[in-house]
């Protein structure tokens, strides 16, 4: 049985981890997603769970921490600088290989910036914004649906892999309100044993979580294991949508919000008689490398639309190899790019 119901983005995130079994939140207030953190306050209550609003983001993290090394579906919000705060402690996670949700709902930066929407976290996001060598998985939703499913699969993920997952929205993305269906019966979350799990020790050995490796070679053999999970998942978790490639000649790239704004470009060119496709990253980390590359084959032309400078462009033009033109258009502060923007670009480039 399902049933649609008008949500915001960021409350449509709030029950699709209720809906996967996190029973615990903590964060702190910061625009443009404080919606989720109230939201998480409610709910929490409501079925049993634990909600804290922590005196700081770090101490979020770090609570976080604490719920997940214990074995708990854990998760924690923010928006950009709020994030940035939270570095630290994500790689801790990672190093600990311990799994949790971290949602960012980007705003205007560098610095404290504005409340409107952008996405110049991508850097931060998908290239490890803290210390030393680890990744996250990072999803990109596009849609008030993709918060409630892309959350819910964010924690089966991050238990998968035991590692921290990044659902990486923006301002646009948590305040809009669009219709969501709410499906418990066909949601069901994957549940897997923690062994590791530090639940009391009657009847076993200890288990220990730590980070700081001393011994010699101890640290260097740690992180040759970790990259080993990072391959696997870079062979096994890519997800990325492909619309109009297979003749086209120009290809547009972009995710989240703007993958709407550029997929509603896509259709006017077409409209004209443009071979216009798009390609949408689903995943920003596993990068959909081989999809693009194999597109660049195809077609000589891409245009990467983004709420930034230019950062997700990089990693297209790494996928492409110099095997086409890798063009870029995008807007900056909470400045976003609209479809006639977007429209100029495509002629110019014809």
């Amino acid at each position: 049985m399902s049933k649609k119901i008008l949500m915001c983005g960021n409350d449509a995130c709030g029950e699709g981890a209720v809906l996967a079994g996190c029973r615990f939140y903590a964060g702190y207030p910061i625009t443009p997603q404080n919606e989720l953190t109230a939201y998480m306050s409610r709910r929490m209550g409501q079925i049993g769970g634990t909600f804290i609003q922590a005196e700081s983001e770090v101490a979020a993290i770090n609570m976080v921490f604490g719920a997940a090394v214990a074995g708990a579906r854990a998760m924690t919000s923010s928006s950009s600088p709020g994030i940035s705060l939270k570095q630290e402690g994500i790689s801790y996670l990672a190093a600990c290989e311990l799994p949790c949700v971290i949602v960012n709902m980007q705003r205007g930066g560098p610095g404290l910036g504005n409340i409107a929407p952008a996405q110049g976290d991508y850097f931060q996001s998908v290239k490890g914004g803290g210390h030393g060598d680890y990744s996250l998985i990072v999803l990109a939703p596009a849609s008030a649906q993709e918060m409630i499913d892309y959350t819910m699969m964010a924690f089966d993920l991050a238990d998968k892999y035991r590692n921290p997952v990044l659902v990486l929205g923006d301002g646009l993305l948590g305040q809009m309100m669009e219709p969501v269906s709410i499906r418990a019966d066909e949601r069901k979350p994957h549940f897997v044993e923690k062994p590791w799990a530090l639940t009391g020790c009657a009847g076993r050995k200890p288990n220990i979580v730590k980070s700081l490796l001393l011994a010699d070679g101890a640290l260097e053999e740690h992180n040759k294991k970790l990259q080993e999970k990072f391959r696997t998942i870079r062979e096994a978790e890519v997800r990325a949508e492909a619309f109009n490639t297979k003749d086209a000649d120009i290809i547009l790239v972009a995710y989240g919000s703007m993958a709407r704004i550029t997929k509603a470009a896509m259709q006017a060119a077409r409209s004209k008689g443009l071979k216009v496709g798009l390609i949408r990253p689903v995943t920003l980390y596993p990068f959909p490398e081989k999809m693009i590359s194999e597109a660049a084959g195809r077609c000589g032309k891409f245009l990467v639309v983004e709420m930034s400078a230019g950062q997700m462009v990089d990693d297209v033009r790494l996928a492409v190899g110099g095997r086409a033109r890798v063009e870029f258009y995008g807007r900056m502060g909470g400045g976003i790019p609209d479809e006639f923007e977007i429209m100029g670009r495509i002629e110019a480039m014809v």
